[in-house]
């Protein structure tokens, strides 16, 4: 589930020969199955920051059959208040190379009411930059 861990600002702490250290899941992965571990590291946590008051989440996969990998996937962490979105993050998998953080999409929601136009509008911005 990368897109989650992106989505929801996740960090891995990965420890090596030269110590521990925290790679942001917006960065860790590099490729089909590669990632920004160095030689000799192995992931040892994964740290999740607490979501803030008003939020909300999806995770939506599509896949062939029960079992199968996704073969497209989309994280949403949505934050509310008083009727508008105040912060947004969207992540898509099995769209591209690498996991996508969809910065733009997520930039279409804030400070609107997530009303018809601004998802349509996240959904086009998203679209835009998958290259399946």
């Amino acid at each position: 589930m990368p897109a989650a861990m992106m989505a929801l600002n996740a960090s891995y702490r990965v420890k090596g020969k030269a110590g521990e250290r925290d790679i942001p899941a917006r960065d860790f992965y590099q490729g089909a199955y590669a990632t920004s571990l160095g030689k000799g590291e192995i992931l040892t946590s994964i740290r999740i920051p607490a979501p803030a008051d008003g939020h909300g989440y999806a995770y939506e996969k599509q896949k062939r059959k029960i079992g199968d990998y996704a073969t497209a996937a989309a994280a949403v962490v949505l934050t509310l208040s008083g009727g508008k979105c105040n912060s947004a993050a969207i992540a898509l998998t099995n769209v591209a190379d690498t996991p996508l953080l969809a910065t733009e999409a997520a930039v279409a929601l804030i400070g609107t009411s997530l009303d018809d136009t601004a998802i349509a509008e996240a959904a086009r911005r998203a679209q835009a930059i998958a290259k399946p």
